[in-house]
C-alpha cells in the first residue's frame, strides 16, 4: 500500500510523460506536414470565461471555426475547452452532458439520457462543477441529484466553454471542479452588420424517434439591440442493443427575449428566459414506478459594460440574475398511486461586479489586472418526500477576488490570483447513529445548525510562446471549498435516484492543490492540446456507500431494501490524469483537406489507504479521418472506453466498448438578397454503429441502463 506521497509522485510521473509523449509527437510531426502545406489561416477562437483580464472590444463574433476544425485557445492559462456553434448544429446536443461528455477529460452523468445528464470534469461533478449562462450560474438544483436536469438547452448556444484550473477562481469554491458556461446573446452585446442574423435548426434521429427545432435571431440599428431565442424538442424511449430502455422519454422547450442599449463607451442590456421540461427516470425501481420530472424556470439577467475615457479603471463590467426554479417528481408512490411524490425549489440571486486597471508599466513589464466583487444568496424548498431528503435551507456568499497578469516580453507571460469567500449556511442538522442503523424506539435528533465558512484561494500560472505556434504553460493552485448544505443537511429518501442520504453537519473545508502542465497548438496543418495535472485533496467529501439498505424512512434502514444508503464523507485523496487532442491535416483536397484526428484521457482517483473514488470514467482513446472541402465535411471515428475495473469498495466493474460514428454534411453559401438565408447545412450523423452495449461507469445507473444503441440521425441549419 502506498503512502499518499508516493501515489501523488508516481501519478505526476505518468501525466507529465503521456503530455510530453503528446509534445513530442506534435514536434515530429510537424515538419513533414509543414513542408507539404502552408500555415492554415483560422479565425481567431476567443474565450471570455477564463479571465476577468480582457482586451478592447471586439468585432461581432464569427459564427464559428470552418466545419471541423478542432477549436484550441492559445491564450489562456489554464486550459479551456469550447464547442463551437458549428458543432452544436451538426451534433444537436440536449443536455450540456451530450453537447461535452466525449471531449477529453470530460464526461456526464447520463442518469436520464437525452434529459438529466450532468457534465463530470475530471472526474468532479455536482458540487464541485459550476454549469452558468452568460456568466451567472444557472441557479437550479442539478447537483442536488443526478435525477435532476439543467435547464439549459445547448440548440440555442454560440458556444460552450468548460474552463479547468486556476481560471476557476473567478466564480467561487463551488467550481473547484471547473466552470461549464453557455454563451450566447440573449443579453444583446451587439448589433447584427446587415442589421440583423440568425440561425435556424432542425433534426430527427432514428434511435427514440427524436425531433427538435431551435432559432435564434439578433437585431437591431442605432443603439438598440434584441435577440430572441426559442427550441423544441421531444424523444420517445429509446432502443438499446438489448432492446428498448423503458421510461427513457423526454420533451423540452423554452426561450427567451432581450434588449440592450449599445454606445461608444460599453452597453447595458437585460433579458428574461423560461424553461419546461418533462422527462423520464429509466432504470430499476424509478422505471417501474413510471418516475418523471417536470422542471420550470423563469430567469432574469442582466450585464453591462462601461469603458471610462479616464480614471484608474479601463473597463467596468457587471453580471446580476435571479431565478425562480421549481420541479415535481411524479409516478407510483406506495399506496399504487400516480402523483406528485416531491417537490423541489430553488429561489436564487447572484451579482458580480469586475474593475479591470488600466495597464501600469513597470521595469518587469505591462501589467494589467482585474478586481471582481461577487455575492449571492440561495433558499431550497423541499415538500414530499423531498422534504424528509432535505429540509428548508438558506445559503449566502460574498466574496472578493483579484486577477494580475505581468507580461514579460518574447512571448513571456504570468499571472497571479487570489479569492477570499464568506460563505453562511442555515439549516436543519439530523445526529444519527455511529453505525448508520436506527436504534428501536428512538428518532434521530434534530436541530437547527448554522455554518460559516471561510474559504481562501491562490493560484500562479505562466504561458511561453513557443517555435512553430506552439503555447506551453504551467499552474499551480491551492483552493478551499466549503461544504454546500445537503452535503452538510440531508436526511432521507430519494426514490428517484434509489439513495438514503444523510449529510454531515461537521464537515470541515475541502483542500485543493493542484499543478498542471499544458501545451496547445491552434495553426498551421497540426491543431493540439495536451495537459497533465495533478491534485491532492485534503478533506475530500465524497458519497460513501455503507452497504446498508433502507426503506423510505431511517427506522427501516436494515430491514428494507429499496434504497441504497450513502453517507456524505471526508478521506483525502489524490487525482490524477491526462486529456489530449490533435488533428493533422495530410492531403489537400478541392479547397480544403483530408487528415486525421486522435484523442485520449484518463483520471485516476485514489484515497490514501490505495482504494479508489466512485464513478470515476475510464481510460478513452479514439482516432479517425476527416475530409473538409468545398462546403464537404465528412468524418469516420472510433472511440473506444478501457474496462474500468479500479472501483471502489462495493461498486460493480464497468465493460469496455466501441463507439464508431460517421458523419456527411454539405454547406452552401448562399445569397441573402435572394434565399434570405446566407448559408444551409445539410446533414447525416451515426453514433454506435456497431451497435454495442455501452455503460458509463461515472453513472449511478450504469448497471441498470444501457446507452443508446445504433442511431442514425439527419439534420439542416439555415443561417442568415
Amino acid at each position: 500500500m502506498r503512502s499518499g506521497q508516493g501515489i501523488l509522485q508516481g501519478t505526476l510521473q505518468e501525466t507529465v510523460q503521456a503530455t510530453l509523449l503528446a509534445a513530442l509527437l506534435g514536434v515530429g510531426l510537424l515538419p513533414a506536414a509543414a513542408r507539404a502545406q502552408d500555415a492554415v489561416a483560422l479565425s481567431e477562437l476567443s474565450v471570455t470565461t477564463a479571465s476577468p483580464i480582457q482586451p478592447g472590444p471586439k468585432a461581432p463574433p464569427d459564427a464559428s471555426l470552418p466545419a471541423g476544425i478542432l477549436p484550441v485557445a492559445v491564450d489562456t492559462f489554464s486550459p479551456v475547452t469550447v464547442v463551437t456553434r458549428d458543432q452544436i448544429a451538426r451534433e444537436q446536443p440536449r443536455t450540456l452532458g451530450d453537447a461535452l461528455m466525449d471531449r477529453p477529460g470530460i464526461s456526464a452523468s447520463t442518469y436520464a439520457p437525452g434529459a438529466a445528464s450532468r457534465p463530470i470534469i475530471r472526474g468532479l461533478d455536482n458540487s464541485r462543477v459550476r454549469i452558468q449562462e452568460n456568466g451567472v450560474g444557472i441557479q437550479d438544483v442539478s447537483e442536488l441529484g443526478e435525477d435532476h436536469g439543467v435547464p439549459i438547452n445547448p440548440l440555442v448556444s454560440d458556444r460552450i466553454e468548460v474552463i479547468r484550473g486556476p481560471a476557476t477562481l473567478r466564480y467561487g469554491s463551488q467550481a473547484i471542479g471547473g466552470v461549464v458556461s453557455s454563451e450566447n446573446n440573449r443579453v444583446p452585446t451587439f448589433i447584427p452588420p446587415r442589421g440583423y442574423a440568425g440561425q435556424v435548426t432542425t433534426g430527427y434521429s432514428s434511435v427514440d424517434n427524436g425531433r427538435l427545432v431551435a432559432g435564434t435571431v439578433d437585431a437591431g440599428s442605432e443603439n438598440v439591440a434584441v435577440h430572441a431565442d426559442g427550441f423544441r424538442t421531444g424523444a420517445d424511449s429509446y432502443d438499446t442493443p438489448a432492446g428498448l430502455q423503458a421510461n427513457s422519454a423526454n420533451r423540452s422547450q423554452g426561450g427567451a427575449v432581450g434588449i440592450s442599449a449599445i454606445g461608444d463607451r460599453g452597453f447595458v442590456g437585460i433579458s428574461f428566459s423560461h424553461y419546461d421540461a418533462l422527462y423520464q427516470i429509466p432504470g430499476g425501481e424509478a422505471a417501474d414506478s413510471r418516475t418523471r420530472l417536470n422542471p420550470n424556470q423563469d430567469r432574469v439577467l442582466a450585464r453591462g459594460e462601461y469603458r471610462p475615457l479616464e480614471g484608474p479603471f479601463e473597463v467596468i463590467r457587471f453580471w446580476a440574475g435571479g431565478s425562480v426554479y421549481k420541479h415535481q417528481e411524479i409516478g407510483l408512490g406506495e399506496d399504487g398511486l400516480d402523483g406528485v411524490q416531491a417537490t423541489f425549489k430553488n429561489r436564487e440571486a447572484e451579482g458580480r461586479v469586475e474593475l479591470q486597471h488600466v495597464p501600469v508599466f513597470t521595469a518587469l513589464g505591462t501589467l494589467t489586472g482585474a478586481l471582481g466583487l461577487q455575492a449571492g444568496r440561495r433558499e431550497i424548498g423541499t415538500s414530499g418526500e423531498a422534504g424528509t431528503l432535505l429540509a428548508p435551507t438558506d445559503s449566502r456568499s460574498n466574496a472578493a477576488y483579484l486577477f494580475e497578469q505581468l507580461d514579460v516580453g518574447h512571448g513571456l507571460r504570468f499571472q497571479a490570483a487570489g479569492r477570499i469567500e464568506g460563505d453562511r449556511s442555515t439549516g436543519t442538522a439530523t445526529q444519527f447513529p455511529g453505525d448508520y442503523l436506527p436504534v428501536a424506539g428512538e428518532d434521530p435528533l434534530a436541530f437547527g445548525r448554522r455554518r460559516r465558512f471561510a474559504p481562501k484561494s491562490l493560484s500562479f500560472g505562466a504561458l511561453q510562446d513557443l517555435p512553430y505556434g506552439f503555447v506551453a504553460s504551467l499552474n499551480g493552485s491551492y483552493v478551499e471549498r466549503a461544504p454546500t448544505a445537503f452535503e452538510l443537511y440531508s436526511r432521507g429518501a430519494h426514490d428517484a435516484t434509489a439513495t438514503f442520504e444523510i449529510g454531515d453537519p461537521d464537515l470541515r473545508k475541502e483542500r485543493a492543490r493542484t499543478v498542471e502542465a499544458s501545451i496547445r497548438r491552434a495553426e498551421g496543418p497540426l491543431r493540439l492540446d495536451a495537459t497533465g495535472y495533478v491534485t491532492r485533496y485534503t478533506g475530500f467529501i465524497y458519497k460513501r456507500e455503507t452497504g446498508t439498505r433502507c426503506g423510505d424512512a431511517f427506522a427501516s434502514c436494515g430491514s428494507d431494501d429499496d434504497l441504497q444508503q450513502i453517507v456524505y464523507s471526508q478521506r483525502n485523496a489524490t487525482f490524477s490524469g491526462a486529456e489530449i487532442g490533435a488533428q493533422l491535416d495530410l492531403i489537400p483536397v478541392g479547397d480544403g483537406w483530408a487528415g486525421l484526428d486522435a484523442q485520449y484521457d484518463f483520471v485516476r482517483a485514489q484515497f490514501d489507504d490505495g482504494t479508489y473514488v466512485p464513478r470515476i470514467s475510464p481510460h478513452r482513446v479514439g482516432g479517425g479521418a476527416f475530409v473538409r472541402a468545398d462546403g464537404w465535411y465528412a468524418r469516420v471515428f472510433l472511440l473506444h472506453a478501457f474496462a474500468h475495473t479500479e472501483v471502489a469498495p462495493l461498486e460493480t466493474t464497468t465493460p469496455g466498448f466501441d463507439d464508431l460514428r460517421a458523419e456527411v454534411s454539405y454547406t452552401r453559401p448562399l445569397n441573402p438578397a435572394v434565399y434570405g438565408a446566407s448559408a444551409v447545412t445539410l446533414g447525416v450523423a451515426g453514433r454506435n454503429l456497431l451497435d454495442d452495449r455501452i455503460r458509463n461507469s461515472a453513472s449511478f445507473k450504469k448497471d441498470e441502463i444501457l446507452l443508446a444503441g445504433r442511431n442514425v440521425r439527419v439534420f439542416l441549419t439555415a443561417r442568415f
